[in-house]
């Protein structure tokens, strides 16, 4: 795997992290899924370690991609990530909708996203 996939995929699992620890705790579920990805995205124990340690800094925060697929992408993950533990939380939804402002998203982008996501994981 090439350096910028890796450098995408580690910053996809901070991501997960961040949205995980956005409610003030991790779940059993919110665990699990975050090891799933990091599996599914190929990376190591000790990616998962560092982005736990990340998520757990006074520095945490979501890491937006420029590019409006990735952008698309990173949505439904912490749509995914926000689900996990069966509540959303406020600080997860605002958490969420700070992000899609500052990836310029819209309304309907963001209402297509959700709508997307809701149907890959019925």
């Amino acid at each position: 795997m090439n350096e910028e996939i890796l450098k995408k995929r580690r910053q996809l699992l901070r991501n997960l992290v961040v949205m995980a620890f956005a409610d003030g705790s991790l779940g059993e579920r919110e665990i699990n899924l975050v090891a799933d990805r990091c599996v599914d995205l190929g990376l190591d124990e000790y990616d998962l370690q560092k982005a736990i340690e990340f998520g757990l800094g006074d520095e945490a925060s979501l890491e937006l991609p420029t590019e409006m697929e990735q952008r698309r992408e990173l949505m439904q993950e912490l749509i995914r990530m926000m689900a996990a533990d069966g509540t959303l939380a406020e600080a997860e939804k605002r958490l969420f909708a700070l992000a899609a402002v500052k990836m310029e998203l819209t309304e309907k982008d963001v209402n297509e996203i959700i709508t997307r996501t809701v149907k890959k994981t019925s």
